[in-house]
């Protein structure tokens, strides 16, 4: 599969990243999608996270840290947004119900997917958010969209 790469030069930018993968899953009809995003600390993950409920209509999206797991009323689908960066093992995952949320309709969006690899599905779009070194400037490699 391929994987489109695209330049963020501010959080804004990342942002729109995030809006225009959830409005591509839409076009394509997705009514479930799983997407991984992978990336150091203070990178956008969450930034790209509240683009993409942008799409869905959700106006409230930050990270789920303390929580695990957001749950939001998207239109037309929900968002279920994790963040797995203070969980120690898969148990504490499958403690909130991850199996789930992997069976319901929805968009399932983990942040700190590389904590646990081995919950993520293998037809997942994957995000990956690096600093280029250049100042304020991030790289966004998204790979894994249905066409």
């Amino acid at each position: 599969m391929s994987a489109d790469v695209f330049l963020s030069r501010s959080a804004e930018e990342t942002e729109a990243a995030g809006e225009a993968l959830c409005r591509s899953l839409l076009r394509a009809g997705a009514r479930h999608a799983y997407v991984a995003l992978y990336g150091d600390m203070g990178v956008g993950k969450t930034a790209f996270a509240r683009g993409f409920g942008r799409a869905l209509g959700i106006t409230n999206v930050k990270s789920p840290t303390y929580t695990v797991v957001s749950e939001h009323r998207g239109d037309p689908v929900p968002l279920f947004h994790f963040d797995l960066y203070r969980l120690t093992d898969e148990d504490d995952l499958y403690t909130v119900g991850y199996d789930d949320y992997l069976r319901r309709e929805g968009y399932i969006l983990t942040e700190w997917s590389e904590r646990m690899p081995e919950v993520i599905p293998a037809d997942a779009v994957t995000v990956r958010l690096e600093r280029t070194g250049e100042e304020n400037v991030r790289s966004i490699t998204i790979g894994g969209v249905p066409k």
